[in-house]
């Protein structure tokens, strides 16, 4: 089990991390035209949203690998869970796609679930 989290951890890491060095460095007006749900958001937003998902791609795979505050692993897999489903409620209100997102969704609650489990020593 524990190989099959690094690995869904890894995934998740990178697409995450890839997504939030977008949000946070380009440009808004540049993001419309592949992000066209970023119209409805201040660029101030857009940005907070990038970091959030730099923040929990560290989250994801630091506290865990070194040992230092293992608890931050689940939290920040938590915390990836929200951002996407708030990200399915904006994409069902433009009629967009939300399979990718459901996606990522179930796999951040697969990786917070089994290190909550593995903190408790349940797994």
């Amino acid at each position: 089990m524990d190989i099959a989290v690094w690995i869904v951890s890894g995934l998740l890491a990178v697409a995450y991390l890839a997504a939030g060095l977008m949000k946070t460095f380009i440009a808004k007006e540049k993001l419309v035209k592949n992000l066209p749900w970023t119209e409805d958001y201040s660029a101030g937003t857009v940005r907070f949203i990038g970091i959030a998902e730099l923040l929990g791609a560290i989250g994801l795979i630091v506290p865990w690998l070194t040992g230092i505050a293992p608890i931050l692993t689940p939290l920040a897999a938590v915390g990836l869970v929200i951002v996407q489903a708030l990200a399915i409620r904006t994409h069902i209100r433009r009629h967009e796609q939300v399979i990718a997102n459901i996606v990522l969704l179930v796999l951040a609650l697969f990786v917070a679930a089994t290190r909550f489990l593995q903190l408790a020593g349940t797994l």
